[in-house]
């Protein structure tokens, strides 16, 4: 079984940038529009479709932790949340090294 189809267990990428506040308040606001989203310049909780989406920022970089709901296509909740803030992060190619929690 891939990692695509139905794993409920939390992914993890830590993505290094120094304007990974930045990046979370854009994302966080970007999608308040559509969801419940909670969010400080340090902090983000992002119900999405495809699970939870928890960012937390600091000078050296941007946590992401996705935890899929289930049968949620992981791969496809991790590439939505990536190509976003790779959007706000044009100007810089930020790197997501997903790994299991």
């Amino acid at each position: 079984m891939t990692q695509a189809a139905s794993s409920t267990s939390p992914f993890l990428a830590r993505v290094a940038t120094d304007r990974a506040s930045r990046y979370l308040q854009q994302l966080a606001k970007h999608w308040s529009h559509k969801f419940d989203v909670t969010f400080t310049p340090t902090e983000a909780s992002i119900p999405l479709p495809f699970g939870l989406c928890e960012l937390t920022a600091d000078e050296a970089g941007l946590d992401v932790r996705l935890t899929p709901e289930p049968g949620a296509d992981v791969e496809r909740f991790k590439t939505v949340v990536a190509d976003h803030l790779q959007r706000f992060g044009h100007r810089e190619t930020l790197v997501f090294d997903w790994r299991a929690a």
